[in-house]
This record gives C-alpha cells, structure tokens and sequence, in this order.
C-alpha cells in the first residue's frame, strides 16, 4: 500500500466534476484503490480557498460541504495527517515564495513515509498523476 498525500490541485480536480482534470484524477484515484489518500490542514483549507476563488464553489460554507462530501463519499478513505513539520526540514530547491508550499507538503509526505501527489509539473519529488 502506498500512502498519498493529495495537495490542492488534485483534490480539487477529484471533489469538483467540472474541473478540466477531473476524469483524470478520478481514474488515477480508481487505478490506486489498495493505497492511503491523505490530506492536510493545509491541503484542505486550499481546497476551500482556491476553490471559491476559482468559482467552483458559491461561498466557503459551499467549498466546506463539497470537502466534507468529497471525503465521506470516496471509496478510498482520505485520511488527515497531522502537520508537524517545520520550515527547517523544507528542501534545498526551495528558493522562491511561490515554492514554499510545494517544498512543505514534500518535506510533510516524506515524514509521514508518503509521496506528494499533484497535477503540478516542475515539484521535485512529487509523483505526477498521468
């Protein structure tokens, strides 16, 4: 069983159907059914932010429920890690602001004995979803 840490990309791609990755990450998600989906405080609360700044969802009570449904309909239980890293354990590559959550969630997955898993090309370390 591999254990996968969802970030926000691909947890909104999974919980929003009309997302322009959706049918890929559901059968990604489908293709992995013996494996562990995990999230984060930080994940999560991305999902709710970006996805009611993206208009997927009308308001935050909207985005929270999506969340909650999201969580409680899968086949595959996603489960919450808790986030006890630090910003001394972010990666070498992280030199710039708009890297310093992707270089986390690789620092946290790793602790957690997980791969971040995303949409987003260019995250060293990162398992890419085809």
């Amino acid at each position: 069983m591999t254990k996968r840490l969802l970030d926000c990309n691909a947890l909104l791609a999974l919980g929003f159907v009309q997302h322009i990755h959706h049918t890929r990450v559901v059968a990604f998600y489908a293709a992995h059914s013996k494996d562990k989906f995990l999230t984060t405080p930080i994940t999560e609360l991305a999902f709710v932010r970006v996805g009611v700044q993206a208009r997927y969802f009308a308001d935050i009570p909207a985005a929270v429920a999506a969340f909650i449904t999201l969580k409680n309909a899968s086949r595959h239980k996603i489960e919450m890690i808790p986030d006890t890293v630090g910003v001394d354990a972010l990666p070498a590559y992280v030199q710039k602001a708009a890297d310093t959550t992707d270089g986390h969630l690789i620092a946290l997955a790793k602790a957690h004995g997980a791969r971040l898993t995303t949409l987003d090309t260019g995250i060293p370390g990162a398992e890419l979803i085809p």
